[in-house]
Order: C-alpha cells, then sequence, then structure tokens
C-alpha cells in the first residue's frame, strides 16, 4: 500500500493542467487584442465568433477540465481522508491524468473527434473504475 500522500500528486498534475490552459486562453485572446481581431464586446455573452478559433479551443478545453474532473478530485480526497489509497488507485489516478493530458493535446492541436474522444472515453472509464474501487473497498 503506498504512502497516502502520494494520491496529492496526480490531483497537483490534473490542475497544473487546468492552469495551463487557463494561462493558454490568456495568451491567445490577448494576442487577438493586440492584433485587432477582437474587442471586449466579444467576450460580452462568452465568446463571438470573431474569436480566433485557438483561442476558443483552449477555452472549451479549459471549461471540460473544471466539470468531469471534479469527481477525480473529490474521490482522490475521499482515497485520502479513508486511508484506502491503493496501488491499483494510484495507477487509476495516473492513468486518468495522462489521459486527460492527452485529450487536452489533441484538443487545442489536431483536434482529431475520434482521438478526442477515445481519450475522453478512455478517462471516463478509468475514474468510473476508480469509483466502483472505493466503494467495494469501503463495502
Amino acid at each position: 500500500m503506498p504512502n497516502t500522500l502520494l494520491i496529492l500528486w496526480p490531483m497537483g498534475a490534473l490542475a497544473a493542467l487546468t492552469f495551463v490552459m487557463l494561462t493558454g486562453i490568456l495568451i491567445t485572446r490577448i494576442a487577438a487584442a493586440k492584433a485587432g481581431k477582437v474587442t471586449p464586446r466579444d467576450f460580452a455573452f462568452g465568446e463571438s465568433e470573431r474569436v480566433p478559433k485557438q483561442s476558443r479551443l483552449i477555452s472549451r478545453n479549459y471549461s471540460s477540465l473544471c466539470e468531469l474532473p471534479v469527481l477525480f478530485y473529490v474521490l482522490c480526497l475521499m482515497l485520502f481522508v479513508t486511508k484506502t489509497v491503493s496501488d491499483v488507485q494510484m495507477i487509476l489516478a495516473w492513468a486518468y491524468v495522462a489521459l486527460r493530458i492527452l485529450h487536452s493535446l489533441i484538443h487545442v492541436t489536431i483536434n482529431h473527434i475520434l482521438f478526442r474522444l477515445l481519450a475522453f472515453a478512455g478517462s471516463v472509464a478509468v475514474l468510473l473504475t476508480m469509483w466502483v474501487l472505493f466503494f467495494v473497498r469501503l463495502a
């Protein structure tokens, strides 16, 4: 059984990815504004069609990192608090993070829908497995 504190590292890695995407939004929006492609009005109700595609992709990816991963963070904290972190859960946690990184890279680069779907679906399957294993262990 690993040190319970180790479950915090995959959480930190996923948080770092989220901040990287947030920084990407800032950089691409500032660049678009400096180039005169957008004005503050283009962000009044989200993002207008004038916002460059790359900025919109990064923004959507950031939003995705603030949705389902919440369940990952909650589960990791539950594993930590209940001291039920196992080697299997650690491997799955890192697999989840790796798949989310892959999903983000695909999303903001080639944006191949099938590849993106496979990475996302894989991450969902890993997260679901983690939750099932957590409750099986509690039972």
